[in-house]
């Protein structure tokens, strides 16, 4: 990653790939975006190609030239690594496993994903599966990308809500290839913070370095929440317009450890069609 903004990291959002994975960076480019995330091929299907090797080439030419700099793919969120249900685990391995490959075929820094929920099964054996699932993952795509776990909201016995959950998974996986996404929204509404006041955030700091290491957080969902701290409701929100509120993400902006490594947006946009260039603008003078 090359960020030539020595005083924040940098600021990127969620684009679509619709028409080609090339427009993803001019849609980025139009809003301002300096990372992007991407959907790999549609989120929607358990299908999961690699894409042509003209439709990579064209990508790569098309980012090569753009001010772009970091780029990470999103799993679909039908993948559920956790479930009791022994076909449906065997799906999302596999469905995760192809869009890690595409992950590397492109070239981007890493493949974002969520665990999944256990539902009824012990959480003990919910993180059992899912460390075997990642370990499968991490040995079936050979190569430099990132597999990166989120945290999550916790609620519907979702898995990775909690420092705890996070350091089994990341021990049990056991290695260097695994990473952190840190969601901001996420962490909120499972209760890890109950605001982002700056005594809180050195906690944060400290409690995930303990656990999982903080030099393997690599990346950040910037998002606001919709509902409030602890609720375990996962919805995301505009910058400065839900309960973390723009206080929040400024205190955040002021944590040098949170400042090395790219914050991407996931939040519904001010005109209801996704991110957008305003929230990256309110974000961005989040830093000055």
């Amino acid at each position: 990653m090359i960020n030539n903004h020595s005083s924040r990291p940098l600021i990127g959002t969620h684009v679509s790939t619709a028409g080609g994975l090339a427009k993803a960076i001019d849609r980025a480019e139009a809003i301002g975006a300096e990372a992007i995330q991407i959907f790999g091929v549609s989120p929607r299907s358990w299908s999961a190609p690699l894409p042509s090797a003209e439709a990579i080439a064209a990508y790569r030419k098309r980012l090569a030239a753009s001010s772009v700099r970091a780029v990470y793919l999103h799993a679909p969120y039908l993948i559920n690594l956790a479930s009791p249900d022994p076909r449906l685990r065997n799906i999302s391995t596999h469905n995760l496993i192809a869009h890690f490959k595409i992950t590397e075929a492109i070239g981007a820094a890493g493949l974002i994903f969520h665990l999944g929920s256990g539902k009824e099964m012990p959480m003990v054996d919910a993180l059992a599966v899912s460390i075997e699932a990642m370990r499968k993952a991490v040995q079936d795509v050979p190569g430099r990308a990132h597999l990166i776990m989120e945290n999550s909201a916790g609620g519907g016995q979702k898995i990775g809500a909690t420092m705890e959950d996070l350091q089994i998974l990341y021990r049990g996986v056991d290695s260097r290839r695994l990473k952190i996404c840190f969601d901001t929204a996420h962490a909120f509404e499972a209760g890890l913070v109950m605001d982002y006041a700056p005594d809180n955030i050195d906690q944060l700091c400290r409690e995930l370095d303990r656990t999982v290491g903080l030099q393997n957080v690599v990346v950040v969902h910037a998002n606001d929440s919709r509902t409030a701290a602890s609720s375990h409701h996962d919805q995301h929100e505009n910058i400065g317009q839900g309960h973390i509120g723009l206080a929040g993400f400024q205190n955040l902006a002021r944590e040098s450890k949170f400042c090395k490594m790219p914050w991407l947006l996931e939040v519904p946009g001010f005109d209801g069609e996704g991110p957008d260039a305003k929230n990256i603008k309110i974000l961005k003078e989040c830093f000055d």
